[in-house]
């Protein structure tokens, strides 16, 4: 059994929480600026001094409405700027914050309000409160409802203008480290979701480390990120909570459509996202090039990019190679990096494996992404690479205090004090999770000699074929979905005599790749084109690159509709929900195998 310890540098929590934060900010640096949220004008500074005393008036009305000392309040809404100062004013007033996706339907909203026994809930507009009154007929804890839409902070704070400021400090300096923060239901990719109870000391840990471990990111002058994904995942809490930490200008981007515009104004020195933004990023790129008639100078600067950014990981960069590279700085990368808003250096990815290829190209061009692991009972990062300790193809090494060992059957294990004491109301699902502080992770994984972690798969995942071999999805799936005609695939065989594949088509690229070819319809005409298989076997030929014979993919079938989570085939975090999918589909697969 591997094993691989860092050093703790940080000692765990016995006195504080979250909200300290907020205060010594307001106290110490009163006019340095938060936040930065969408105004009239374009975007309006937030000083820590007018975010503690918004967080307080918030509170205040929570507190009136008849919110006690570890109740739970639920925020069901998009990534905005008021779900942070909710998130805070929850914890002002001695509450727990119950995050909600904003695109759950009214089966998940009920079972997580009723689960989490919430008291109170923050929507965000007309359609999540219409869902909410579905919900709560039979729900007798949940006595508040409000939305952003109908003015909630305002009435929040006319609420609570008879509640005195001693009270609020009374609530907030009663929570100690061990209390919890938050529960957060995992997504679930199988059966219902379980809430993670997050406590305030795990937070503390994760972020006391990691602002420090990733200073170039957080503590670098001017230092910005501008979230877009959804707050409801503890990947984007963290970075709120580690902005409000080391004081780092935080913004919002809560409609997806808005991004470049928002990426333009804003300016993010970092950003954070999930591997298949930056595929959907290169790949539109690629697309567009290719539209210009620019398709083979970007195949070029894509080589070189790579090559340059292989070259200086060896230590080696050849003069020529030096030559290519600043030409395209000039002619294709810096065109990238400005649609990021052109101040961007660094990027966080997590939630799934990147991949080398994506990884090496994105540093190549001059924007470092920094792949990390960690699920929603760890407090999001385990693991994660820094600007000074780099090895792309992993998920880093584990955070300082934290441990990871990797099991005889090649699961990772990890233990440290950001992993989480068990689910809420759910002890045997604690008890197989966790095994003498152990959290066990279902993924599989392997350690290095320098302790670097690779991710190979998910345990629950393995596919084993007629003949014995086992196989893990993840390497093919990854590899293939980089491909720019590529949406989703789903890798199959389990009992099967050979390996098979179902793939999605990205409806954004396949119009141009249509027009280059002379093809005319959208994904329902052109899903069985001779043109366009030949193009999708080509990408699976690739994939099979990374694979044994053994392992690869023999045939593969094109569906014509889209996996989306508001059709049910993938999480909110955009991870496939593979037994849904095998349903839906499953006379696609035994096709595959009687052709």
């Amino acid at each position: 059994m591997r094993e691989f310890s860092t050093p703790a540098t940080l000692e765990l929590p016995t006195a504080g929480n979250l909200t300290d934060d907020v205060v010594s900010n307001a106290r110490d640096f009163p006019e340095s600026v938060a936040f930065s949220r969408p105004g009239p004008g374009g975007w309006e500074d937030v000083t820590a001094a007018q975010f503690h005393a918004e967080v307080v008036a918030v509170a205040k009305g929570l507190i009136a409405s008849g919110i006690e000392q570890g109740d739970r309040v639920a925020l069901f809404s998009k990534t905005r700027y008021e779900w942070t100062l909710l998130d805070y004013a929850i914890w002002f007033a001695g509450a727990v914050t119950v995050p909600i996706y904003e695109t759950s339907s009214v089966e998940q909203v009920r079972w997580i309000l009723e689960d989490s026994g919430a008291r109170g809930i923050v929507a965000e507009g007309p359609d999540h409160i219409a869902r909410v009154a579905e919900a709560r007929h039979d729900l007798e804890s949940l006595t508040s409802v409000w939305s952003f839409a109908d003015n909630a902070v305002d009435v929040l704070v006319r609420l609570g203008g008879d509640v005195a400021d001693e009270e609020v400090e009374k609530r907030r300096t009663a929570i100690v480290p061990a209390d919890p923060a938050t529960l957060i239901y995992t997504s679930g990719t199988t059966g219902r979701p379980k809430g993670c109870v997050l406590t305030h000391s795990n937070f503390m840990v994760e972020l006391g480390v990691a602002v420090d471990e990733l200073e170039r990111l957080f503590q670098t002058e001017n230092a910005s990120t501008l979230l877009f994904l959804p707050l409801a995942h503890v990947f984007a809490r963290i970075i709120q909570i580690g902005c409000v930490k080391s004081r780092t200008r935080l913004g919002h981007s809560p409609d997806i459509t808005h991004l470049l515009d928002d990426l333009g104004g804003f300016k993010p020195t970092f950003i954070l996202a999930v591997p298949r933004v930056f595929e959907k990023v290169y790949n539109t790129a690629s697309q567009k090039a290719a539209a210009d008639g620019k398709g083979k100078i970007f195949n070029v600067a894509t080589d070189v990019a790579i090559n340059y950014s292989r070259a200086d990981e060896a230590g080696r960069v050849p003069l020529v190679l030096r030559a290519k590279h600043a030409l395209f700085a000039r002619l294709v990368y810096g065109k990238l990096l400005a649609a990021l808003g052109g101040s961007c250096q660094f990027a966080v990815s997590g939630g799934a494996p990147l991949g080398e290829r994506l990884g090496h190209f994105y540093r190549g061009i001059g924007l470092t992404v920094l792949e990390g692991y960690g699920l929603t009972e760890t407090t999001g990062a385990l693991t994660v690479n820094l600007p000074d300790a780099l090895k792309i193809g992993t998920v880093g090494r584990p955070l300082a205090g934290t441990s990871v060992r990797v099991a005889d059957d090649g699961e990772l294990l990890f233990k440290g004090g950001q992993v989480f004491g068990g689910y809420w109301k759910n002890e045997t699902a604690s008890r197989e999770a966790l095994d003498d502080g152990w959290f066990h992770t279902g993924d599989l994984g392997e350690v290095d000699d320098e302790g670097f972690v690779r991710i190979t798969g998910r345990k629950k995942e393995i596919i084993v074929t007629a003949g014995g071999k086992n196989v893990a999805p993840a390497v093919l799936e990854d590899r293939l979905r980089a491909h720019v005609l590529v949406d989703q695939c789903m890798v199959v065989g389990d009992g099967q005599p050979f390996i098979g594949a179902l793939v999605t088509l990205d409806p954004e690229s396949l119009p141009t790749w249509a027009e280059a070819h002379g093809k005319q319809g959208g994904v329902e005409e052109l899903y069985d084109d001779a043109d366009l298989r030949a193009e999708v076997q080509r990408a699976v030929d690739d994939a099979n690159k990374a694979v044994s014979h053994a392992e690869a993919i023999k045939k593969f079938v094109i569906l014509p509709d889209a996996w989306t989570e508001e059709g049910g085939q993938l999480t909110p975090s955009l991870k496939l929900k593979r037994g849904v999918v095998m349903r839906e589909f499953h006379d696609e697969v035994e096709a595959l195998y009687r052709r």
